[in-house]
C-alpha cells in the first residue's frame, strides 16, 4: 500500500485533485505551497484571510495565542487550540484538531485528523481520521542528510526528498511517544503501539508492535 489511491479517500480533503496526480502521495510535497495559494484565492465568503495568504473557515476556532504562519489554510469546524505553531504551507481539513504546543509545517492533514498533544507533522500528509498520540512525531529529515529511500520489504524507491517525513493512510492510530521515521509510509486502519520508532512500509489493516513486530488486525 504505497500508492496515493490505496492510502486516501481523495474525497476527504480539499487536496484531493490535487493528490490524485501523483503515483506516490510523498510526490506532492514540494509543491505543497502551490497547492494551498491556488486553492486559498478560491476558497470564498466562507473564509475570512484574517492575514495575507491565512485563510479560516468561519466555523473554526483559533486560540489566540496560535501561530497561523502563511501560506496555510484552516478548514470548517477544525480546532487550533493554544500555543499550536503552523510554520506555513500546512492544509488543514474539516472537523480537525491541532493541539496544545503541536508544530505543522508543509503538511497536508485530510478531513477529521486529530494532532491534539505536542506533536510535530513535517513535510508528511495525514489521512481522513488518523490519530497521533500524545508526544508522537515525524521525524522528516535523515541523520546523515541524505536523500530518502522509500523501503518497502526488498523494494527500494528513491524519492529525491531531502526532506520527507510520514505518509500516514486512513483511520491510523498512532500511539503516543512514537517516531515515524524519514520515509514511513503506513497502510490505513493500521494501529501504531505506543513509543515505537517505525521505519518502512507498515501494512494496512495490522498492529505494529514494540520491537517492530507487525500482526494482522483480527476481524471482529
Amino acid at each position: 500500500m504505497l500508492k496515493t489511491l490505496e492510502l486516501y479517500d481523495l474525497s476527504r480533503s480539499l487536496a484531493g485533485a490535487y493528490l490524485s496526480e501523483f503515483e506516490y502521495p510523498w510526490q506532492a510535497l514540494p509543491s505543497i505551497k502551490n497547492l494551498i495559494l491556488s486553492l486559498g484565492e478560491a476558497l470564498g465568503e466562507d473564509y475570512t484571510e484574517v492575514l495575507p495568504q491565512v485563510w479560516v473557515h468561519k466555523t473554526a476556532t483559533v486560540a489566540p495565542t496560535a501561530f497561523l504562519g502563511a501560506p496555510c489554510i484552516i478548514g470548517p469546524g477544525t480546532e487550533v487550540r493554544h500555543c499550536a505553531f503552523i510554520r506555513g504551507s500546512a492544509l488543514v481539513g474539516e472537523n480537525c484538531v491541532v493541539g496544545n504546543s503541536v508544530e505543522l509545517k508543509n503538511a497536508i492533514l485530510f478531513d477529521g485528523v486529530q494532532v491534539p498533544h505536542y506533536n510535530y507533522v513535517g513535510d508528511s500528509i495525514l489521512g481522513y481520521k488518523s490519530h497521533m498520540g500524545a508526544g508522537s512525531l515525524t521525524s522528516n529529515v535523515k541523520s546523515d542528510k541524505t536523500l530518502v529511500v522509500v523501503k518497502d520489504g526488498q523494494e527500494q524507491i528513491p524519492t529525491g526528498l531531502k526532506k520527507f517525513g510520514a505518509m500516514v493512510g486512513d483511520f491510523v492510530e498512532v500511539g503516543c511517544n512514537s517516531v515515524l521515521n524519514p520515509g514511513t509510509v503506513i497502510g490505513p486502519h493500521t494501529n501504531i503501539y505506543p513509543t515505537s520508532c517505525v521505519r518502512g512500509c507498515i501494512p494496512g489493516h495490522s498492529i505494529y508492535k514494540l520491537g517492530g513486530v507487525i500482526a494482522p488486525k483480527k476481524e471482529i
